[in-house]
């Protein structure tokens, strides 16, 4: 097949190179507004018969609208667009479109395995979850400014995970943040350092914790702790934490290098979608909650949001 690919940036750059080292890729077109080279030729991506979009954020909703409109299957990096408002319009004008979003978690062999444990009733019943993601060293302030905060930006995807490997649905966030680094992230209205408590709607209590601040390295954990055993995902030789054989992981891109090339090769064999624009709304809700309870220092339900944010 032939296959768009809009974006070079860091993680355009590597869907490039998993696209056109793709058995069923005979051909690779893209197209970005700075870069002049890469693997394929440049043309226009939307001739293609899929389309992956891994522009900045503020072009998805656009882009994805127009790849809809025309039938063309897309994925799309995380999100679907940057408010719930758009999220919404887009998830109505593409409702009968092939669209994959990009949470490349749920493709990573470790999450893979903890889901499996708890649906094959290895842990039992699932009584606590607890989730970190912590960055070895913060963005530039300029994305800060723009990325919707931490909750949005980072635990979004601790939030997917959740909802992905329980199977259950966040119904309550008690959440707060600390500044105790660069001065833009309180300029921005942001935070550099999270936490949170969930409640999922089976009464299962679930932490998130997380950092722009972890000069140790990327850090990213889940442990599931049931009524018979607990699972736990991050603790391999590479966890960026004293006792561990090392190197720990640098970067985002090198701990899922894995789950990302799964998921292309994922949207590339499936005829359905393995993470819909309904499961980044969900997600979104969940971030938007936490946000809201943040700032305003108190426990936030999200259907609260979800009334708040639906016309």
């Amino acid at each position: 097949m032939r296959v768009g690919l809009l974006g070079l940036g860091r993680i355009g750059a590597f869907h490039a190179a998993t696209l056109a080292a793709h058995p069923l890729v005979d051909e690779l077109i893209w197209a970005d507004p700075v870069r002049t080279s890469g693997h394929g030729r440049a043309g226009d991506p939307f001739t293609a018969d899929a389309l992956v979009i891994a522009t900045p954020t503020g072009t998805h909703a656009e882009l994805l609208t127009r790849a809809a409109g025309l039938g063309i299957p897309v994925f799309c990096e995380k999100p679907v667009a940057a408010t719930v408002e758009e999220t919404l319009a887009v998830r109505k004008l593409a409702a009968e479109a092939h669209v994959q979003i990009g949470f490349q978690r749920r493709f990573d062999p470790g999450f893979a395995a903890a889901k499996q444990a708890l649906d094959a009733g290895e842990l039992g019943e699932l009584h606590r979850a607890h989730l970190i993601t912590a960055d070895p060293a913060p963005p530039p302030a300029a994305y800060i400014a723009t990325s919707g905060g931490i909750f949005r930006d980072c635990h979004i995807h601790d939030f997917d995970l959740l909802r992905w490997i329980t199977g259950r649905e966040v119904v309550a966030v008690f959440a707060t943040g600390a500044n105790r680094g660069a001065d833009f992230f309180a300029a921005a209205g942001d935070v550099d350092t999270s936490a949170a408590l969930l409640t999922l709607d089976d009464g299962t209590l679930a932490t998130v914790q997380g950092s722009r601040y972890n000069g140790a390295g990327y850090d990213v954990r889940v442990e599931l702790a049931g009524s018979k055993a607990t699972h736990a995902v991050g603790l391999g030789p590479r966890a960026p934490i004293s006792g561990f054989a090392g190197p720990p992981w640098p970067d985002f891109v090198t701990r899922f290098a894995e789950a990302y090339a799964r998921e292309i090769d994922a949207f590339l064999r499936s005829t359905h979608s393995l993470c819909t624009i309904e499961d980044a709304l969900a997600a979104l809700y969940v971030a938007e909650a936490a946000e809201l309870s943040r700032r305003e220092g108190r426990p936030v339900e999200v259907a609260e949001v979800v009334s708040l944010r639906t016309p």
